[in-house]
């Protein structure tokens, strides 16, 4: 049986570290594989290793000026990428969370701009008439609660897309393409206290004033954060092997 694999795209270990643990316990998956493409590059079998892959947030953003990209952040790009043509062809099955979405939205052909930020904390976020029909969206209730913190986005889904969810801050928050590749701007893994603590990993990151670090987490803690998780768990019962 191939499990699937957690995809690090993010250079703190700290933050790394719990990254996995979330996604590890929101999908109840015991031996959720790591790959961390900050250290290597994809293995060459990485297709015949899993059944597929959930992708991370990060500190990279996809708008950053090519001038001031590492070789690094190049590479993770470009690795991305990979996974997401794979799974848009039906070859494999990936979750592309934050980070992930703006490289996806970009290989498809979409506009990711600093147009669409959301400040660091929950957020409300709707679900489209098409995600009653959707095999993971379709189990969630119609308005949620979610965690959000990037300073990109986009307004509207890329070429061949099917728009899951949405909000006023950032209209594009969850999509599909074809049948195995999902994408969402929200984070969908991490518990209220797991999302302050990276928080405060990213602290004088430009996220947030870090003088309203406790006010926020005050904020996220008392979110109910029920139907991310959900989403998460449904991508491993489908995927999983």
């Amino acid at each position: 049986m191939r499990p699937l694999a957690y995809v690090c795209v993010r250079p703190q270990a700290g933050a790394a570290a719990g990254e996995y643990e979330s996604f590890r316990a929101a999908m109840r998956q015991g031996d959720l594989a790591q790959l961390n493409l900050v250290r290597e590059a994809l293995p060459d079998d990485v297709f015949e290793r899993y059944s597929g892959f959930v992708v991370g947030g990060s500190p990279f953003n996809v708008t950053d000026p090519e001038s001031t990209k590492t070789d690094v952040q190049r590479r993770v790009e470009a690795e991305i990428e990979r996974l997401a043509a794979r799974a848009a062809a039906g070859e494999t099955a990936g979750m592309f969370t934050c980070y992930g979405v703006g490289i996806v939205t970009r290989m498809l052909g979409g506009e990711v701009t600093r147009g669409f930020p959301e400040d660091t904390g929950p957020t409300t976020v709707t679900l489209t008439e098409a995600a009653a029909h959707d095999p993971l969206f379709g189990a969630l209730a119609n308005r949620f609660t979610a965690l959000t913190a990037h300073k990109e986005g986009a307004g509207t889904p890329p070429p061949g897309a099917t728009l899951l969810a949405t909000n006023d801050a950032c209209p594009v928050q969850a999509y599909r393409v074809g049948e195995n590749l999902y994408a969402t701007q929200f984070h969908p893994e991490p518990t209220g206290a797991a999302f302050t603590e990276r928080m405060a990993i990213y602290r004088d990151d430009g996220y947030f004033d870090a003088r309203d670090y406790d006010l926020i987490a005050q904020r996220v803690l008392a979110a109910p954060l029920t139907e991310p998780s959900r989403l998460l768990h449904a991508f491993a019962r489908r995927f999983g092997q």
